[in-house]
């Protein structure tokens, strides 16, 4: 989904419509900016989920990943970033920790986190994919669409 507007255009020209997400997450891709349908992930220290969705196809979506947070670990680095590039998803968002950031910055894909720490997370396969997640004042959907660039996060309610 190509979409060249900023976050600040679909804020005005949706007024109350846009959900912003009051997290202040960092830029760590090489695509400072990005736009695509939501999917979700929720996890608490292990990214099981998060890879398998990445090893699909991603048809210019965004993962939204609720980590909960947590800065304890890291849920993505470069490897499955550049996984989640290679099979066609537009950004990453992760409520928590990210790592590999130098990594991140090179490749062609949006990644959006809290932080980094270089610990990796667990691999028990816990977690849900596909329910609503919420951080930021912002709830995320499977299929809403997602605006991300250096101003923050702007969700757009898919059409009923």
């Amino acid at each position: 989904m190509s979409d060249d507007r900023s976050t600040a255009d679909v804020c005005d020209e949706l007024g109350d419509a846009a959900r912003t997400c009051s997290t202040q997450l960092r830029l760590f891709g090489g695509r400072q900016r990005f736009t695509g349908p939501v999917r979700t992930v929720r996890c608490l220290g292990d990214n099981v989920l998060v890879r398998e969705a990445l090893s699909g196809p991603g048809a210019g979506r965004v993962l939204v990943v609720d980590g909960g947070g947590h800065l304890g670990c890291a849920l993505l680095g470069d490897n499955m970033a550049g996984l989640g590039a290679e099979n066609g998803w537009a950004g990453i968002v992760v409520n928590g920790a990210v790592r590999d950031a130098e990594r991140l910055g090179a490749l062609d894909i949006g990644v959006m986190a809290l932080g980094t720490n270089p610990r990796r997370s667990g691999k028990q396969g816990t977690g849900r994919t596909g329910e609503p997640v919420a951080f930021g004042g912002a709830v995320f959907r499977d299929g809403d669409v997602l605006h991300a660039d250096p101003d923050g996060i702007v969700v757009v309610p898919a059409a009923p």
